[in-house]
């Protein structure tokens, strides 16, 4: 695992680096909590911080709290907090300002390594429980949810300039596979559909049954439409093995195409990727069409104006 240690005290710091280091731990140490800190935000791959208390320019407290708000962001970072102390007050606030564990300081080795074998198995429980969360379980892809949660930065990133783009597209006459070859052939083409997508291409998800969505970053309109056409050519081109049929199953997908505009939302448009979806499904499907339409495409140019006429009391009966 790669462990940050800190501690206020050089001779601490060797003994600790060299004792973790040599059951194959790497190891990135520090005497200044705020470097230890800058460092931990800047790279992703750190799995556990052990750190003293008696820290400065910010104590271990804050450096722990810190440091949990990290892990409340989505990361996986296992706190492990070490003091001299043997005061349960300590032990207490230590634990209530975001620390995992707590272990006396100097620690026994034995001890130590325990601890980070619980680290470990936490860590590994963690991101189970993410995947869980986050993949669609048939096809390991991103579901819907975890979709839209990941595709945040990107849309901000479109509103400060950047290009931005989305497919939407699903699998032409799914039922009928499902229906005439099983389910299981249907799950298995899905699988297949989802293997012709390259992942550098940018997020990509299941978002329910036979549809999905890809946002592509950095890729305009001609671009996404050059990914979308050599995906069509490649699930056309699929031949997908049918237990007790002599011929493999073939497929063809639809796909919808669209390009950020100023004042959208990923809402939108995937909204436009989906006309266009439809649009290719009514053209005959197995085939592109691009959304041309923008955000304010949508919105009426002139708001329903109600006109509230009073009646004429001596021309209206009332029932009494």
């Amino acid at each position: 695992m790669k462990i940050v240690v800190v501690d206020n005290s050089r001779v601490n710091l060797k003994i600790l680096t060299t004792m973790l280091e040599e059951h194959d731990h790497s190891v990135v140490s520090f005497l200044d909590a705020t470097e230890a800190l800058t460092y931990i935000r800047c790279e992703q791959d750190v799995d556990v911080v052990l750190t003293g208390l008696e820290l400065s320019p910010i104590s271990g407290f804050e450096l722990c709290w810190d440091t949990r708000l990290l892990v409340s962001r989505g990361r996986q970072i296992y706190i492990l907090a070490m003091s001299s102390s043997t005061e349960d007050s300590k032990l207490i606030e230590t634990l209530d300002s975001g620390a995992d564990d707590f272990i006396r300081k100097p620690p026994n080795l034995q001890e130590l390594l325990a601890r980070l074998r619980v680290a470990e198995r936490m860590k590994y429980m963690q991101e189970e429980l993410i995947k869980l969360a986050t993949l669609d379980c048939l096809t390991g892809i991103l579901n819907r949810r975890a979709f839209f949660d990941a595709s945040v930065a990107h849309c901000t990133a479109a509103d400060d300039g950047a290009d931005l783009s989305a497919i939407m597209f699903d699998i032409d006459h799914f039922k009928r596979v499902n229906d005439n070859y099983g389910h299981d052939i249907g799950d298995k083409a899905l699988v297949a559909v989802v293997g012709t997508v390259e992942r550098e291409y940018g997020l990509f998800a299941r978002m329910g049954g036979e549809e999905f969505a890809l946002l592509l970053p950095n890729a305009g309109k001609e671009e996404a439409l050059d990914v979308a056409e050599k995906l069509r050519a490649e699930v056309e081109a699929l031949d997908i093995e049918a237990e007790g049929y002599s011929k493999p199953l073939k497929l063809t997908c639809s796909f919808g195409v669209s390009k950020w505009a100023k004042g959208d939302s990923i809402e939108s448009l995937l909204k436009r990727s989906d006309l266009g979806l439809y649009l290719a499904k009514e053209s005959g499907r197995n085939q592109v069409q691009f959304n041309k339409y923008t955000p304010n495409d949508f919105i009426p140019e002139r708001s329903e104006v109600i006109e509230i006429v009073e009646l004429d009391p001596n021309v209206v009966e009332l029932n009494s």
